[in-house]
């Protein structure tokens, strides 16, 4: 199938810059993640497995950040007048090992940042059917990406542009999936935050919400979706668009992820709280020690009785 839009060259170009921009920025982010985890924490207060997919997004978004820088100069320098074709063509040969490589980056990340949607949904429900259709979804998106990275794998130069049908039947699912199971996995998780604050408001004694939090879910699953949304589009029409969209995803995975921890930590330090919404603890007993309760009043009558020898009070 033929490509449209901006040529491959101008768009791996710009793809590379735009995500320099976001890696950088989800570099700051990364920073400002561990120190909220770590900050006056003893070590077996910090919460390893998050720390361990924080530096994994960050591995990840880095790896795929080389091979763009690579693949970039490879295209536009080492192979510019001895690639047939020139570089539009190198860039859309899918046969290239930094093609694959980059699509293997972005199959594990997108793997791991929303089997980490699908685990905070879990923590906060506390209930494995809630999280049934996106994990078969999750299990849809290894599938399709497994099957799309092989399909590269073993594509030819004469195999044609990433939309050819041998690899953009799983690449469609595998977008299509992927915003399905955020959108779901998201909404079930801020919706079951704001049932325990609209439950909890009534008896809480201070002012403290859980609805900063509902909305940082929301801003980082819109933002997520916005842009896979764009990009299936885009793949869908056969528009290059979808390599500068693809690219900017990896750091935008890694954006949303650090977003909802730093928001939740600068909403209290309070290492119980952040385990609800997704940190590792029970949330039945999170809940309790989420919020003070207001102090119950008891008012107690004195009854006086009076006789001739004493007067007792009860």
């Amino acid at each position: 199938m033929a490509s449209r839009g901006m040529p491959l060259d101008t768009a791996a170009i710009f793809s590379t810059i735009m995500e320099a921009i976001l890696y950088g920025f989800s570099v700051l982010m990364f920073v400002g993640t561990i120190w909220t985890l770590t900050y006056k924490r003893r070590i077996k207060e910090i919460n390893r497995p998050i720390v361990v997919v924080a530096f994994m997004l960050l591995i990840l978004s880095t790896a795929h950040m080389i091979v763009d820088i690579i693949r970039i100069e490879q295209g536009l320098v080492t192979y510019r007048d001895t690639f047939p074709g020139g570089p539009a063509a190198f860039f859309a040969d899918v046969a290239q090992v930094t093609f694959v490589i980059k699509n293997i980056i972005y199959t594990l990340q997108t793997m791991l940042g929303d089997g980490m949607v699908i685990y905070r949904c879990y923590i906060v429900w506390q209930s494995v059917w809630v999280i049934i259709i996106p994990s078969l979804l999750w299990f849809g998106i290894t599938v399709c990406g497994a099957c799309a990275v092989y399909s590269v794998s073993q594509a030819t130069s004469q195999a044609g542009n990433i939309f050819a049908k041998a690899t953009g039947q799983w690449i469609t699912a595998f977008y299509a999936m992927t915003l399905a199971s955020n959108l779901l996995a998201s909404g079930f998780l801020a919706y079951r935050i704001w049932m325990m604050e609209r439950n909890v408001s009534s008896i809480r004694a201070t002012k403290s919400s859980m609805m900063p939090i509902v909305r940082v879910l929301a801003d980082a699953a819109i933002l997520y979706s916005v842009t896979l949304l764009s990009a299936l589009v885009c793949f869908v029409e056969a528009n290059n668009g979808q390599y500068v969209i693809l690219d900017m995803i990896m750091p935008i995975i890694s954006i949303a992820f650090y977003m909802v921890i730093i928001r939740m930590a600068m909403k209290t330090r309070n290492h119980s709280y952040l385990s609800t919404v997704g940190m590792g603890s029970e949330t039945a007993r999170g809940t309790a020690q989420q919020y003070h309760m207001k102090p119950m009043e008891v008012h107690i009558s004195q009854i006086t009785h009076e006789d001739d020898t004493s007067k007792l009070a009860y």
